[in-house]
């Protein structure tokens, strides 16, 4: 199975390990990893602080990043991060006036 790597920015930024070992565990398991040039943030941190405007652009570069790579499911070493992108991404989008994002998003978010 082709797997994509859904970092998430905390543990990019605080447990950097935590991704790695997620990453020996799946290719032991013998997944294919891949690494999704420019993911970043899931917007969790900005929706839950209101500040829904800024969240916007942070939806769309996530969707754009996991929309480009071939893969059969994303993992996250995130649960609130897998939560945001089903339940907060499509909603941000939607407030955003971007239905066609918010059907994206919500694909995306179902693989993960």
């Amino acid at each position: 199975m082709r797997i994509a790597l859904f970092a998430t920015c905390i543990v990019d930024a605080m447990y950097p390990r935590v991704a790695l070992a997620t990453v020996r565990v799946l290719e032991r398991l013998g997944h294919e990893v891949v690494f999704p040039p420019g993911q970043g943030c899931c917007s969790q941190m900005h929706v839950n602080s209101g500040y829904f405007d800024d969240a916007l652009p942070v939806v769309r570069n996530h969707v754009q990043a996991f929309s480009a790579v071939d893969y059969d499911v994303a993992v996250a070493p995130s649960g609130s991060c897998v939560a945001s992108l089903g339940h907060q991404q499509p909603m941000i989008a939607r407030a955003g006036g971007d239905e066609a994002l918010a059907q994206e998003a919500a694909a995306v978010a179902a693989t993960t």
